[in-house]
Order: structure tokens, then C-alpha cells, then sequence
């Protein structure tokens, strides 16, 4: 299996490295001259603004999906293919899953790493079988992956668990690998 539809987990900040926004639109531009349509937040600001507004630019097709508190606030982005509003964050990462063939994440807070943390244990416990990768921009997640490599050590995490999260570079790199992971789960084979 080929991904098709690439969930994006990223910051509603710009974050404090212009690499971070440089990465946002590399991720963007490669996703839509692959064809990947995007599954993201829904929000117009930092770089979830900046993925889907250069996957537009590109002619790509975007997926928000937000909750009705972020809507009245009026981040929601109002230029997608489409915009789905939801009642609260669970629903928002329910329907991101239920519409996506792969998880990435680029630099965010806590609500990236909430929604990063989900999909990796829904994963674990065989709510779905989509791989999720880190775009480890400017080394953003190497202190992240270090401690989980602590938590592996330590006992509270399998070596097998850990290996399933896919770790790259670039754009490029992160989809090449998300693709062999789909293409090993439909399978059968856990990557």
C-alpha cells in the first residue's frame, strides 16, 4: 500500500528556528507533488497554517478537522478542500485516524506530543495499524527520542515499540519510510 493521505501533527506556533517554517513548507510542497493529500488540525496559524497553504499552493487536497471552540476563536483555516468540525480534541484525533494512512510529526508542543502519544498507543493497543514518523527538524526531537530510549531501558517501554517509531530528516526521507511501514502492515508484517 501506497499512502495516499498523510496526517500532519505540527505546532499552531511558528516555533523560534526559521527551519522549523522552512521544513512546514518542504513537507507541504513534497506532499503535493507526490499527490499525498493532507489530514492536519484544520488551523490557519504557525506551521499547520504553513503546510496546508503551500500543499494549496501546490494544487494539493487538505483535510482539517477542528473543534468548534478553535472555529469560534477563527483560526480555522478557510481555504481547504475540506473543513470537518468536531465537538472536542478526542473526536479531532478519532477522525484524523479514521482518515488518514500515516502519522507524522514535525516541532510542536503538547498538543503535538499529545497527539503523537495517541496515535502511537492506539497503535500499540490495535486501534489501527498506520506508522507515524518524527521530521526531526534542526535535531528538535533528539532529546525526545533519547528519553524514550530511557523509557525503553528502564523497562516501561519494548525495544519493539520503540523501533516503530520511524525517525528522518527530510520530508523526502520521512514519506519514503512511512511508505515501506504501510506497505509491511498490510501485510501483515509489523514494522
Amino acid at each position: 500500500m501506497t499512502i495516499k493521505r498523510l496526517a500532519v501533527y505540527c505546532g499552531s506556533a511558528g516555533g523560534g528556528d526559521p527551519r522549523f517554517e522552512e521544513a512546514a513548507r518542504e513537507l507541504g510542497r513534497t506532499m503535493a507533488e507526490r499527490g499525498l493529500e493532507l489530514v492536519y488540525g484544520g488551523g490557519r496559524l504557525g506551521l499547520m497554517g504553513i503546510v496546508a497553504d503551500t500543499v494549496i499552493a501546490y494544487g494539493g487536497r487538505t483535510y482539517g478537522v477542528i473543534p468548534r471552540a478553535l472555529v469560534d476563536k477563527e483560526v480555522a483555516h478557510s481555504g481547504l478542500t475540506e473543513l470537518i468540525t468536531v465537538t472536542t480534541m478526542h473526536e479531532r484525533k478519532a477522525r484524523m485516524t479514521e482518515l488518514c494512512d500515516a502519522f507524522v510529526c514535525l516541532p510542536g508542543g503538547i498538543g503535538t506530543l499529545d497527539e503523537m502519544f495517541e496515535a502511537w498507543t492506539w497503535n500499540a493497543l490495535g486501534y489501527h495499524c498506520q506508522p507515524f514518523a518524527l521530521l526531526n527538524v534542526a535535531g528538535f526531537w533528539t532529546p525526545f527520542i533519547e528519553f524514550m530510549g530511557h523509557v525503553s531501558r528502564s523497562g516501561f517501554l519494548s525495544q519493539k515499540r520503540l523501533d516503530q517509531l520511524i525517525i528522518g530528516e527530510t520530508p523526502e526521507q520521512v514519506i519514503n519510510l512511512l511508505d515501506e511501514a504501510a506497505a509491511r502492515a498490510t501485510q501483515g508484517i509489523v514494522w
